[in-house]
């Protein structure tokens, strides 16, 4: 199955992984000085939810810089972390 695998790939492809079939290249994807992440809280528990948030990434990644902003009629919340891989775990694990 491998050996067929490789067969049927481009030359400059090298996925020998018969499950994933994926050949991008993850550095195509995360960006080394993508580290910063701005969201934005409305409605009555707005500060709430963004001091909440906050204390989430500060825990998780203590050398991140958080900073809350009253705009308008909103609160904007920005997180800037240490590392982009910080950025996209803390992503993840709280479906943002």
């Amino acid at each position: 199955m491998i050996k067929q695998i490789k067969q049927q790939q481009a030359s400059n492809v090298n996925d020998s992984c018969a499950d994933c079939g994926s050949f991008v290249d993850i550095g195509a994807v995360v960006e080394a000085e993508d580290t910063l992440l701005q969201l934005s809280f409305s409605g009555e528990d707005a500060l709430t939810k963004a001091n909440a948030l906050e204390q989430i990434a500060l825990q998780r990644f203590p050398e991140t810089k958080a900073e809350i902003k009253p705009l308008a009629d909103q609160y904007q919340l920005t997180l800037n972390f240490a590392f982009s891989v910080e950025k996209m775990i803390f992503q993840l694990e709280n479906s943002l």
